[in-house]
């Protein structure tokens, strides 16, 4: 492991190198230790023993390496006995996305066609290739000779049976959110994959066909629902799905409309596949009573949420709309926005406004100059000496939220970083602690404190709410009235920051025990 600044790399660039004996200094100095490890592993390890080495090609850090430097250590590694060099992109500390959701895919794949030719043995691109097509085009296009992936894999361990079968959408799609993978890695839990529960729980969460066939409902298409209902007609129940909506997807089929989160796409494409393979019927465009669930043997409730009434004084007002209306299209902002809730879906929100449907993730010139990213044959690490040069936001846009804490602190361990950082270069101001005293004419009237004090006006022409949610129970509670028992799960069952991790695995976990 030689990139992504562990501790080879950190020998590698004066960033971190400022020995002064044999091991610092000059560049034939500073790689000395890759190139003496590799060398003594093959001594150890015999001439048929693969050894791959993971080299950063592109750090994005200050006082990284020259691409000249890259090539120098490339053959100097081929020469100590490496079998295969695979790509690095970035360090940890660097201040640029480089594997999240917002990523172009294939994003990095440039950089390792730079070394094609340089050396004589295989080389391997990595980072956002989550697809067969992708992997296929960047091998047609000469990027590299083989390409890697790891957490696809933990979205699907079946990927390549899938594709070398041309099942290629039935392969659950790794969406790059990092929410179950890096995350609990560096929270010290065991990885996993949000949209595949069973990564790394293969043992306890066991996916068996029935001993007695069921007749399954499940009410509600969104994450939870669809996991249920594709794990239980897996195993081999009888399984209808029912949503007052026209299509599946519930809460996913407005994460997608955001900048960013194209991969959401994907991933209700996936669903709709395996929908389709497992013969679940769907009714859409169904309102489902107690009185339509008696006959069924098992009843699911994923009804999912309903917005949190912040009750503010003048709520009431033409400008004033719910986050589903703006994410959904219904309703177009004004250029001035407050948004009234800095929880996940106030960033995905204040996303999606200013960049009104321009979103550079699949537009990779563009993404690379938002972020400030450049050849690093022509700059050192990769980083342009003009720094990040994102367009101009297309709203003024004020997130605020009545907590004191810092604003996004629940946003994702690894990616957290990504949203505030994106919004920022977006000129998104960010307001915590906040009262709300009112909304009138002038705009959103706030104040601060128990003493309410230092009060002031956020001028908007539009006031956007999504101020948190609230579980939708009321199909659960009048099937209880009436005795009928059922399981609710998701966001029907817990509301907070619609957390499709947990409901997919909720699902999940239900169906495999019914």
């Amino acid at each position: 492991m030689g990139s992504e600044g562990y501790f080879l790399n950190q020998f590698l660039v004066t960033h971190t190198n400022k020995r002064t004996d044999d091991w610092g200094g000059s560049y034939e100095n500073r790689m000395r230790l890759p190139v003496e490890v590799v060398r003594r592993v093959r001594e150890a390890v015999g001439p048929d023993f693969i050894i791959i080495y993971r080299l950063s090609m592109i750090d994005l850090i200050p006082n990284g390496s020259t691409f000249d430097e890259v090539v120098q250590l490339a053959k100097a590694v081929e020469a100590a006995g490496a079998t295969i060099i695979n790509t690095g992109i970035g360090w940890h500390e660097a201040r640029i996305p480089t594997i999240a959701t917002s990523v172009p895919r294939a994003a990095f794949a440039w950089v390792t066609k730079k070394l094609m030719g340089q050396v004589g043995i295989p080389v391997i691109t990595s980072n956002r290739i989550n697809t067969p097509k992708v992997a296929e085009g960047v091998l047609a296009d000469g990027c590299a000779d083989m390409v890697s992936m790891a957490r696809p894999m933990l979205a699907d361990a079946d990927f390549v049976a899938k594709a070398v079968a041309g099942k290629a959408d039935q392969i659950a799609p790794c969406i790059a959110c990092n929410q179950a993978c890096l995350d609990h890695t560096f929270g010290g839990k065991i990885s996993s994959c949000l949209v595949n529960p069973r990564a790394c729980y293969e043992t306890e969460l066991k996916v068996e066909p029935t001993q007695t066939v069921k007749t399954i409902a499940v009410v509600g298409a969104g994450p939870a629902g669809l996991s249920a209902a594709i794990t239980a007609a897996e195993r081999g129940h009888s399984v209808t799905i029912f949503d007052r909506a026209p299509e599946i997807g519930g809460q996913l089929n407005l994460a997608k409309q955001v900048a960013g989160k194209e991969e959401f796409w994907g991933l209700v494409d996936w669903y709709r596949a395996m929908v389709k393979e497992y013969g679940v019927t769907v009714k859409l465009n169904t309102e489902v009573s107690a009185n339509d669930l008696g006959g069924f043997d098992e009843v699911i409730i994923a009804t999912g949420v309903i917005p949190r009434d912040p009750q503010i004084p003048g709520q009431d007002a033409a400008n004033v709309v719910s986050y589903i209306d703006i994410l959904n299209g219904k309703v177009t902002a004004g250029k001035k926005v407050a948004v009234i809730g800095a929880g996940g879906i106030g960033f995905d929100v204040s996303e999606h406004l200013v960049h009104d449907g321009d979103s550079t993730t699949t537009n990779l010139p563009e993404w690379m100059k938002e972020w400030g990213v450049t050849d690093p044959a022509e700059h050192r690490s990769g980083l342009a000496p003009e720094g990040p040069q994102p367009h101009a936001p297309a709203r003024e846009v004020t997130m605020l939220q009545r907590k004191p804490t810092k604003v996004g602190k629940g946003l994702g361990k690894t990616t957290g970083w990504i949203h505030r950082a994106s919004l920022t270069m977006k000129n998104v101001q960010m307001i915590a602690g906040v009262n709300y005293e009112k909304i009138d004419a002038d705009g959103l009237h706030i104040s601060f404190g128990e003493g309410r004090e230092k009060p002031q006006v956020i001028e908007a022409d539009t006031i956007v709410l999504c101020a948190g949610q609230l579980s939708d129970r009321s199909l659960a509670d009048a099937l209880e009235a009436k005795g009928i028992t059922c399981h609710v799960i998701g966001g029907a069952d817990v509301a907070a920051e619609l957390d499709a991790k947990r409901a997919i695995d909720q699902g999940t976990r239900l169906a495999a025990a019914l």
